[in-house]
């Protein structure tokens, strides 16, 4: 279950995102355009302290982007350079926002929903003491087995920009993120599917190998 708030954070996340996304190697796009929400998922980090959500992002009229963030109460160790930024959100205070293939809370949920097809968390506000359900804007699927073992994750050893998917890197799996989906890239192993408004057709979103 992921648990949001109906706050304002300053700069917002599409802020952050518009500056940042022309320096990516797989971006194409304008470099000055606004950021927009396509749709997005989240995924549970069972510590309940790191915050997953992979939004799909249109700038302009520049194709869609894939981009899992992870937002963090303090830095992530050795996350420097994959820093998109830090923002001050009304209720959470300082939040730190890092493209979430360098943090290992994302690629252990990611490695769950593509291998166990463990899916993605539900979503509540939390509006005066009471939560509010959120429906949800698009649908995801792993090709692995629903309720398998996943395998452990630890730390991300390195991670790659090649074209249009992103690997990541671990002691116990590999992983490779869509940057593009839809642009015709495709990877080994397993594969977590996603459909949203506009796109009926299950399209690659990431794939994973155990090592």
């Amino acid at each position: 279950m992921a648990l949001l708030y109906r706050a304002e954070m300053h700069p917002t996340k599409f802020a952050l995102l518009a500056a940042w996304l022309p320096g990516r190697p797989w971006y194409q796009g304008p470099a000055d355009a606004d950021v927009a929400r396509v749709a997005a998922y989240r995924f549970d980090d069972p510590a309940g302290a790191v915050g997953v959500e992979t939004l799909l992002l249109r700038a302009g009229d520049g194709p869609i982007h894939q981009v899992p963030l992870t937002y963090r109460g303090a830095p992530l160790d050795g996350g420097d350079d994959w820093l998109v930024g830090t923002t001050e959100h009304s209720v959470l205070g300082r939040r730190w926002v890092y493209d979430g293939c360098a943090d290992p809370v994302y690629a252990a949920t990611l490695a769950a929903a593509v291998l166990a097809d463990a899916g993605q968390a539900e979503e509540f506000f939390e509006v005066d003491g009471r939560r509010e359900y959120r429906e949800l804007s698009m649908a995801i699927a792993g090709s692995g087995t629903r309720g398998a073992e996943g395998p452990p994750v630890g730390a991300v050893r390195r991670v790659v920009e090649e074209g249009d998917l992103t690997l990541v890197v671990t002691d116990s799996v590999e992983l490779a993120v869509v940057r593009r989906p839809g642009g015709g890239t495709a990877s080994d192993g397993a594969v977590l599917t996603g459909t949203w408004s506009g796109q009926p057709s299950p399209l690659p979103l990431a794939y994973a190998r155990r090592r």
